[in-house]
């Protein structure tokens, strides 16, 4: 069947008028349902309520949002109680319509507000966040704030973040006039910064589970170590608090000679040295910074730690094993969160009071421009293994209250040779709990020492020999297994003593920091097996110093350089 050209149609097709009226049909079944289906007590309509505080037609402004950073939604709340009762205080609305509020503007809200009952006043909405180590607050989630400023009737949507349906933390300010809107929020930032909860406090920022972003932040209560609980070479940590604390406290003076505030530290060296532990001593001892920890995946909120150190100055970031993300460039690994950490260092004013403290067991490898230009770090310490005398006087710290005889002290810290301060603190609970399970825990004593050490020395000799492929017996194959004399026997005994679990092979004892060229130019490796200067080829510096003969051990071998951690 042909179709006729519309030209030559006398009027509107069967089908046509057909279509014409199930549209009809369908929109008065549409309109007949939506009376139905919302309910006679659906709430105060929320137009009239605008109108009324506003004096306006609430549709009809424009709306001025400011974004608001998941990690700040408590300041932001605070901000809003401090500035909104400095105007002479205010009320709050809630505003109903379930999920579907989020996916809507406050300028859409009041667009549509009234149609089919959408959007009525409802109950303000609050979710509890926290504020301190043991602190928390009821902040809004999602509420209206009904305020005169400096005269002017102003509306201010607060919302909190809802990442599952893709709603970020922010205000929306509705005024009749833009300026108001504008000064409100210029003085809710200034708020925001000086009232903030985050200032003083030590924290963490975690990562959202619905992207990149930042989720939230985690509060910790500020270490209690002393520097009595720090054991380092003589010199050694006085340098680090001159760096870290010295400059804050004489901020003032620096600043009228023309100084630099800003400054970063790297502490590098072997695991289980006490990096850490200098770290939390560090923490503690600025009792007002603000202190922001980032590790792990968190590192990769670098950025955001440096703007929000800068904001709540004097503050400190912490980054550890900072080798995990500014690890030398080169055309294959080359990671975008170095990049953030460079921008981070540099991006710093000279004359704000942030510490950029980074810890690493990799300064082999670490980055040259992160590591040798000033201003991202200017001051590199080493933290080594500790020599005899520093193992004596661990074990003294963390034996303090134990019945260990002088000679058999002694005798742990001058036969265990490139052990940590985590194997010196290990071995002495070993030894409490040698005790404990013959039912005699306050009974420790030497034979217990022994039997930890002889038990520890044994299994890092089973972890070496399978990590270098190996075979044989060595060290203890008998936990008592003692000379007659009673004393732990000589130091090779115990075999090499390096490479793997307590025992550091990366980088290796008495090496110095020196910067050069390249990242092995920037840290000399000691010959290994004693004696002095660096190995051949190594691209050390002059003036790199050996281990001490003492610390060395006949035949040691060495680790390959892939088991390096």
């Amino acid at each position: 069947m042909s179709i006729p050209p519309a030209a030559e149609r006398s009027g509107p097709s069967p089908l046509e008028g057909s279509l014409a009226s199930f549209l009809a049909d369908f929109h008065a079944l549409a309109n007949l349902a939506a009376e139905h289906s919302t309910p006679e007590t659906s709430g105060e309509p929320l137009l009239p309520a605008l109108t009324a505080h506003l004096g306006v037609d609430p549709r009809t402004p424009a709306t001025l949002t400011e974004e608001i950073s998941p990690l700040r939604t408590a300041d932001a709340d605070v901000a809003l109680e401090h500035v909104i009762a400095a105007h002479g205080g205010g009320e709050q609305l809630g505003i109903g319509g379930g999920d579907q509020r989020w996916h809507n503007s406050l300028s859409e809200i009041v667009q549509y507000a009234g149609q089919h009952g959408m959007f009525p006043i409802g109950p303000v909405e609050f979710r509890t966040v926290p504020v301190g180590p043991q602190t928390e607050r009821s902040v809004v989630a999602f509420g209206l704030h009904l305020f005169a400023f400096d005269g002017n009737p102003v509306a201010v949507l607060q919302r909190g973040s809802n990442p599952q349906f893709g709603a970020a933390a922010k205000l929306e300010v509705l005024t009749p006039d833009r300026e108001v809107a504008a000064a409100f929020l210029t003085q809710i930032r200034t708020a925001m910064n000086s009232h903030s909860v985050l200032r003083g406090q030590v924290v963490t920022f975690t990562s959202s589970e619905y992207g990149p972003s930042a989720g939230g932040v985690t509060f910790h209560a500020r270490p209690a170590v002393g520097a009595g609980d720090i054991v380092l070479p003589e010199g050694t940590l006085h340098r680090i608090e001159r760096h870290v604390l010295g400059i804050g406290a004489h901020a003032e003076a620096l600043a009228r000679a023309g100084q630099h505030l800003k400054r970063g530290v790297l502490l590098y060296g072997p695991p289980g040295t006490g990096k850490t532990l200098t770290v939390r001593y560090l923490v503690g001892a600025a009792s007002d910074a603000t202190v922001i920890l980032l590790s792990g995946q968190t590192l990769a909120l670098v950025s955001l730690a440096a703007e929000t150190a800068r904001t709540l100055a004097p503050a400190i970031v912490v980054l550890e094993d900072c080798d995990l993300v500014a690890g030398a460039r080169n055309p294959h690994t080359s990671s975008p969160l170095l990049f953030e950490v460079l921008d981070a260092l540099d991006g710093l004013s000279a004359d704000s009071d942030v510490t950029f403290l980074l810890t690493t067991n990799r300064v082999d490898v670490l980055e040259p421009a992160l590591a040798q230009r000033p201003g991202r770090v200017d001051l590199a310490v080493e933290i080594p293994l500790p020599d005899a005398p520093a193992r004596r006087a661990l074990l003294d710290l963390y034996a303090r209250d134990l019945a260990f005889s002088t000679q058999a002290r002694e005798a742990v810290a001058d036969t265990a040779a490139g052990a940590t301060a985590s194997f010196v603190k290990e071995l002495v609970r070993r030894a409490v709990l040698l005790a404990a399970e013959t039912g005699a825990a306050d009974l420790v004593g030497d034979q217990q020492l022994r039997a930890a050490v002889a038990e520890m020395m044994s299994d890092g000799h089973a972890i070496t020999r399978a990590t270098l492929g190996a075979t044989g017996s060595g060290g203890f194959d008998d936990p008592t297994d003692v000379d007659a004399s009673g004393d732990f026997g000589a130091a090779d005994d115990f075999g090499d003593g390096a490479g793997v679990g307590w025992f550091a092979h990366a980088p290796r004892s008495g090496a110095t920091y020196a910067p050069g060229p390249s990242p092995s130019a920037s840290f000399g490796r000691p010959a290994h097996g004693g004696g002095g200067g660096a190995a051949p080829g190594d691209g050390a510096a002059p003036g790199d110093r050996a281990a001490p003969d003492d610390e060395a051990t006949a035949g040691e071998e060495t680790a390959p350089e892939d088991d390096r951690s």
